[in-house]
């Protein structure tokens, strides 16, 4: 099969990875946005994880032609499962799946937890068994040893074809001039049976595959401060997160219904269950008239273990953070549901500890010394830096809000005239 993809052009699927497309579980992500609640802040941030999982397809079948041009064998069979385990690895993704997983916590991880188990046991599994390559490609996504660790890589590791995709993808469609060249795919190659950047030319380090590795560092943590973070889509996403955790705790929503859902379908669902609390939620998302920040604390404002405490207390503690909220819009005069503290887990840039291959052996990127190190510490750094606890509240109530957020967490709000500037 044949298909047109607005960032590859034409992507060629073998008869193996045409089946495994066309199956229920890859058609369900044509409707789960890629970036979730990124449209209210670009409106053409609304590519899909079908695309996405498309585009990541394509980009394993380049790692591997590199890794064959590096010199090592890899064969055939090995190469379709590994295309069809891209095609696959985002299929336990739910709506806003990132925003309710690891944003409010209200779900284990999408690559956590018995959703694959659940997908196989729905269809999959038989669709995987009848073209032979269930065991294979099981073993590469869930990293079983029965697989080669490098072929798991490609699909799920640090910088793999994963990365690679949606780093182009979401600048694409967000409109945001950034890329990196193609020569990244000439430095893939294997080593100690793991996926590797292959750092070594004649014996010596290259300067030229350290610029490259850098540059898409620096774009990844571009479109962490400009997309990922931004804090209007963290406020949709606070408030979607929201309405699903009120609709959990009336029992009326489960984990596994989000499964059958998409985007959309998951906002009728919603709107359908008649709670006027989660209806107001959902009217206002249509209509974006989003929550506002009443409160910010940065990093900067906090040591490590003070963070780290707040992670404890606002994330991990669903009970904490409701008591919060409940304490905030009291002292505001306000509903407990138009309150929402927002602390997500501590952020960090996996992307830095890449496996490389150098004159002095296989180790972690972010482990070489040298100047090109020190800026990989500098970006991870900067990357951690990111991390921000908000509380949301609707524009009328953020004064309020802010002084009873101050007293609570016992810090004045960084965010300055909040009503102005948002």
């Amino acid at each position: 099969m044949l298909i047109r993809d607005t960032l590859h052009g034409d992507i060629d699927l073998d008869p193996i990875e045409t089946a495994v497309l066309d199956s229920p579980v890859v058609q369900r992500m044509r409707g789960i946005k890629q970036l979730g609640a990124a449209y209210f802040v670009y409106p053409g941030a609304v590519h899909t994880r079908f695309e996405h999982s498309l585009g990541t397809c394509f980009t394993a079948h380049r790692i591997i032609a590199a890794i064959r041009h590096s010199g090592v064998a890899v064969d055939k069979e090995i190469e379709s499962a590994v295309g069809v385990a891209a095609l696959l690895h985002d299929i336990t993704h739910v709506p806003f799946g990132h925003t309710l997983e690891d944003e409010r916590r209200l779900f284990p991880r999408h690559d956590k937890g018995d959703r694959f188990e659940t997908l196989l046991a729905r269809g999959l599994a038989d669709t995987l068994e009848g073209l032979g390559i269930r065991d294979a490609v099981v073993s590469i996504l869930t990293g079983a040893d029965t697989a080669p660790k490098w072929a798991s890589d490609v699909v799920s590791s640090t910088i793999d074809a994963d990365l690679l995709d949606y780093l182009r993808r979401d600048s694409l469609y967000t409109g945001l001039a950034q890329n990196y060249d193609e020569r990244v795919f000439r430095y893939f190659t294997v080593a100690e049976d793991r996926l590797v950047l292959d750092m070594n030319k004649h014996g010596m380090t290259r300067p030229d595959a350290w610029s490259e590795i850098v540059q898409l560092l620096r774009m990844r943590y571009f479109l962490t401060e400009r997309v990922y973070y931004h804090h209007t889509k963290v406020a949709a996403g606070a408030m979607i997160s929201k309405a699903v955790e009120l609709a959990l705790a009336a029992g009326r929503l489960t984990e596994n219904d989000l499964l059958d859902l998409n985007d959309w379908s998951l906002f009728t669902h919603l709107r359908d269950l008649d709670d006027p609390e989660i209806r107001a939620l959902i009217d206002r998302l249509e209509q974006r008239r989003l929550y506002k920040r009443a409160y910010v604390l940065s990093a900067a404002a906090l040591g490590a273990e003070e963070r780290s405490q707040m992670v404890d207390r606002y994330h991990h503690g669903r009970e904490s953070r409701g008591a919060a909220e409940r304490e905030l819009a009291a002292a505001a005069g306000t509903s407990a549901n138009e309150v929402i503290v927002y602390c997500p887990a501590l952020t960090l840039m996996k992307e830095a500890g890449a496996m490389t291959s150098t004159p002095d052996g296989v180790r972690e990127m972010s482990r070489i010394p040298g100047a090109a190190t020190n800026e990989i510490t500098a970006l991870a750094q900067r990357h951690a830096a990111l991390w921000r606890v908000y509380v949301f509240a609707p524009e009328p109530d953020i004064a309020r809000v802010s002084d009873a957020a101050a007293e609570l967490f016992g810090r004045a709000n960084e965010h300055r005239h909040a009503s102005a500037n948002d």
